[in-house]
């Protein structure tokens, strides 16, 4: 774990910090937590969706389907990662795209929030916004999404494990530590 930082310890972010990792693996309440820690803007790319489209990420899906929110996905990613310096929080699927990986490496790094199924399976089980979890069988899907992206977030270039006694603030505490171990990405500032 991080040392708690004192009040005269301050960070700069040299790159953009890219959340990634199955839904319910706290990819948005640890990016925003890690954000307000740094000291730099937290955004949601699923959000900034919302947002362009005037709509929810179910309605998108419902209305104009997967293909469709992917592609729009990509395009918003793609203008975040320019904007400036933040935690970037992203959608389940978006780490899938190639487009988006080659995207997030050559703009920022990813940071995958490694989440075993059990511990996913009880933080999404009664929340009906998971618009791929409107199944049948919205636990065997979650296994199924689940085994099929382990391996693509595998090639995340940091990898933080939770476990269910991690706090969001243990889990920002984990992800400091793997910014810190590379050279490349947060610069920490004695006063």
């Amino acid at each position: 774990m991080a040392d708690i930082p004192g009040p005269n310890v301050r960070y700069t972010l040299v790159k953009t910090v890219v959340m990634v990792g199955m839904m319910g693996a706290g990819k948005t309440a640890v990016g925003r937590a890690l954000a307000q820690r740094l000291g730099v803007a937290f955004l949601d790319s699923d959000a900034e969706i919302e947002v362009a489209a005037n709509r929810s990420v179910p309605e998108i899906f419902e209305r104009d389907g997967e293909a469709f929110f992917r592609s729009r996905e990509t395009q918003i990613i793609e203008r975040l990662l320019i904007e400036k310096r933040c935690i970037l929080s992203t959608g389940g699927g978006a780490f899938l795209s190639e487009k988006n990986r080659t995207n997030i490496s050559a703009q920022g790094i990813s940071v995958w929030l490694n989440v075993d199924i059990e511990l996913l399976w009880s933080r999404v089980r009664s929340k009906d916004t998971r618009p791929l979890l409107r199944t049948d069988d919205p636990r065997t899907t979650l296994k199924n999404l689940y085994d099929q992206r382990v391996p693509i977030y595998s090639l995340a270039d940091l990898t933080v494990g939770s476990a269910p006694e991690c706090s969001i603030e243990d889990m920002v505490d984990q992800v400091i530590d793997a910014l810190i171990a590379r050279d490349d990405i947060l610069e920490v500032h004695n006063a």
